[in-house]
């Protein structure tokens, strides 16, 4: 289970809302499996249905986790028009087995966020439990 505080789950729609159309993306990390810090990540890809996080904006998240001496946790990103579930694109691109995907959805004006697992193509759900 991913522990996220109620702060940073507002943070990451509030993320969404101010990207969308276009899908956004960010990493999440933290301690055991509690959440405490979000970065937000450029989409480079500048799309409403992909998210390309850019080259060096990730060596820079990835240099200060570890400076921080924290565990990259969960990429984020968004869905603008579309459920919660990940794309076979998202699928395709899972280069992190270890970490979380969190989806949030914006379809039809109802906020969903989800977690899930992906490894080697099988999604597995990963709950979220929103902390104060």
């Amino acid at each position: 289970m991913l522990r996220i505080p109620k702060t940073i789950i507002h943070e990451m729609v509030d993320h969404a809302l101010r990207e969308a159309p276009l899908e956004c993306c960010g990493i999440l990390a933290g301690k055991g499996k509690t959440v405490s810090r979000k970065y937000e990540m450029r989409n480079a890809d500048k799309s409403r249905i992909s998210y390309l996080m850019a080259p060096e904006e990730q060596l820079e998240v990835f240099t200060e986790i570890e400076k921080e001496r924290l565990d990259m946790m969960a990429i984020y990103r968004s869905h603008p028009n579309t459920t919660p579930f990940p794309s076979k694109r998202d699928v395709r691109l899972a280069f992190y087995p270890d970490v979380a995907y969190v989806i949030i959805s914006l379809k039809d004006g109802e906020t969903a966020v989800k977690g899930f697992r992906i490894r080697k193509e099988a999604i597995s759900t990963e709950p979220i439990r929103v902390v104060t």
